[in-house]
């Protein structure tokens, strides 16, 4: 993922967030106890966008595995799982940008896992990680505030966006969880720090 690519996400999906808000199921009643609350997320891959920095990033999944894509882009890749973590970093090191990901490229596998990189790590503070059904993360976050169809290379994907500045400034605010149209899993995760 190309940094511009990730800038023209947020900003694409701040836009779907102003126009096309996700509506609560009918069944569902302010009064109604099972009703998914307002829930945001504040950590992907055991990282805090905004708080974290790179240095703590390179302790928890090993500076040697890490591999600069462009300034500011870290990415750490496991070929033989097909995961990868991304992070984008401001000036100072702070973590900005995370994103997990089936999306590739891998590269390729030597047969040899690495548990170095604790890759069972990769998943959102509550639970939710890749390969999961959609619905995973709506029965967690509750209905996004936009989803749509999106696109990444060759695969088509429907794209869930939630906005959590209703949490305070001091959070991340926004979360994008693709997945994929034929089967309905996600196969990406982006947790951002800035606001939009």
């Amino acid at each position: 993922m190309k940094r511009g690519w990730t800038k023209s996400w947020l900003c694409a999906s701040a836009l779907a967030a102003a126009f096309l808000p996700g509506a609560l199921p009918s069944a569902w009643s302010a009064q109604d106890p099972d009703r998914p609350r307002n829930v945001n997320e504040v950590t992907l891959a055991g990282l805090r966008p905004g708080k974290d920095t790179l240095a703590e990033a390179d302790n928890r999944y090993k500076k040697k595995f890490r591999k600069t894509a462009e300034a500011g882009r870290q990415v750490w890749t496991d070929a033989c799982r097909k995961r990868t973590l991304e992070l984008e970093v401001n000036d100072k090191g702070v973590i900005q940008i995370i994103t997990v990901s089936m999306l590739g490229p891998y590269g390729d596998c030597d047969g040899k896992l690495d548990d170095a990189m604790h890759t069972v790590q990769w998943r959102a503070g509550r639970g939710l990680k890749l390969g999961e059904p959609r619905d995973r993360a709506i029965d967690l976050y509750g209905e996004p505030n936009s989803s749509g169809p999106s696109t990444k290379g060759n695969r088509e994907l429907e794209l869930l966006y939630y906005a959590f500045d209703w949490a305070g400034s001091d959070v991340p605010q926004v979360m994008g969880v693709s997945c994929e149209r034929s089967t309905g899993r996600i196969v990406e995760i982006t947790l951002a720090f800035p606001s939009l």
